[in-house]
């Protein structure tokens, strides 16, 4: 049987620090926040919306959604993120992305104050992340596979790493963490040529393409520790991961579980996120 890496694990590591770095703030009358900006209602978007309204209940955490139709002009939109991004109350932002076709996040990323930036969107952040700046903030759910694999003891060093997905919020931050780390990294994407025999080689996959079920038994071997961070919603309306879980869990090593996987791990490292924004803020 494998390990089934369980993201309400990793969190509940994670908990008496937040709570202690929380307690400290509020001493001193601090009331961390986050904003998360939302335009329309995606599937995917609400879902994580909910998972991260929930952990922050438990923490203590204050979110303030801000809903903004899904056909708002560019000009409304801008307008909408210089508030918020202003407000002296909210202490990190989180906008979710991609955008609905016909509006851009070129003036969101410029704009954001960086010290808000809770989820590595303003260029001056992924920088950092790039050349390996600790004080930066990398992006959450590049944070939380590298804090789920600590948690369960794989250490990357001298390990063949496939990551599957090469977005700016995923798969190219989390490769330059993991070479960080001493791993070596493949990246590809669903247009990889022999995609199923490098991941094979891997001894870890990280499943990020957006593609539901797409990592079937062929893609696995019996070393292969696999985080699966995908987010999808199949034909019957339930959420569902890049991995055929049902089919690849008995015959690897380790896999996570979607729902209750790296997700979870995900709204615990924007916590954390915010926790630090408001100390740089302070």
């Amino acid at each position: 049987m494998p390990v089934v890496m369980k993201g309400s694990e990793v969190s509940a590591g994670m908990k008496p620090v937040l709570l202690a770095e929380l307690e400290e703030l509020k001493a001193r009358g601090i009331n961390p926040a986050l904003g998360v900006v939302r335009v329309g209602g995606r599937p995917d978007d609400l879902a994580y919306e909910r998972g991260i309204t929930k952990r922050f209940a438990s923490l203590g955490l204050t979110v303030k959604v801000h809903e903004l139709p899904e056909d708002i002009s560019q000009a409304g939109f801008n307008a909408a993120f210089r508030d918020i991004n202003g407000d002296k109350d909210i202490h990190g932002i989180l906008l979710f992305r991609p955008l609905p076709e016909g509006l851009s996040d070129d003036y969101a990323r410029h704009e954001i104050n960086p010290r808000k930036d809770a989820d590595c969107m303003s260029p001056e952040n992924e920088a950092g992340v790039f050349s390996g700046n600790p004080d930066s903030f990398a992006p959450c759910t590049a944070s939380g596979v590298m804090a789920m694999l600590n948690h369960y003891g794989y250490a990357l060093e001298g390990l063949n790493v496939a990551i599957i997905g090469r977005s700016m919020v995923v798969g190219r931050p989390l490769a330059m963490m993991m070479l960080g780390a001493n791993a070596t990294v493949t990246v590809c994407h669903t247009r990889t040529r022999n995609l199923a025999e490098i991941c094979r080689n891997a001894d870890v996959i990280i499943a990020a393409a957006g593609k539901a079920r797409m990592i079937t038994p062929e893609y696995v071997s019996e070393r292969s520790i696999i985080v699966d961070v995908g987010i999808n919603v199949d034909a019957e309306g339930n959420l569902c991961g890049d991995v055929d879980y049902e089919n690849v869990a008995p015959v690897v090593r380790a896999v996570s579980p979607v729902p209750g996987g790296a997700g979870a791990v995900t709204t615990s490292i924007l916590a954390r996120n915010v926790l630090k924004a408001a100390k740089l803020l302070a």
